[in-house]
């Protein structure tokens, strides 16, 4: 049974930091891409940052230069370095990760909450 655990999320005034985890474990060959999305409350789900297993990156317009993403294959982790937090930040970030294993599928974590305050 393959899971996705975050951490790191909490509450942060504006033009602070904040730095997520998300760790995979379980049986799995390999990991393709992991992602980082979120989504705010009455919004649709939106990607935020994506790496590839061979360095590729990419973001989403509005996080581009604050966040940075980055993956430690030997331990199955990706982590979302997020600097300059705006009040727009706000939402559950959610980690995904495309996981071959068995077969091969996409798996989430169950999100953790970032709100960025005045």
């Amino acid at each position: 049974q393959v899971q996705l655990v975050e951490s790191g999320g909490g509450v942060v005034q504006a033009g602070g930091s904040l730095r997520l985890s998300c760790a995979a474990s379980g049986y799995m060959y390999s990991i393709n891409t992991m992602s980082w999305y979120r989504q705010a409350p009455g919004k649709q789900r939106e990607l935020v940052a994506d790496a590839t297993s061979h360095g590729t990156t990419r973001y989403a317009d509005s996080v581009k230069g604050r966040f940075t993403i980055s993956r430690d294959n030997g331990e199955n982790t990706v982590i979302l370095q997020m600097n300059s937090l705006e009040p727009e930040d706000t939402a559950v970030y959610y980690c995904k990760a495309q996981i071959v294993g068995w077969g091969s599928r996409d798996y989430w974590g169950q999100g953790t909450q970032v709100t960025v305050s005045l």
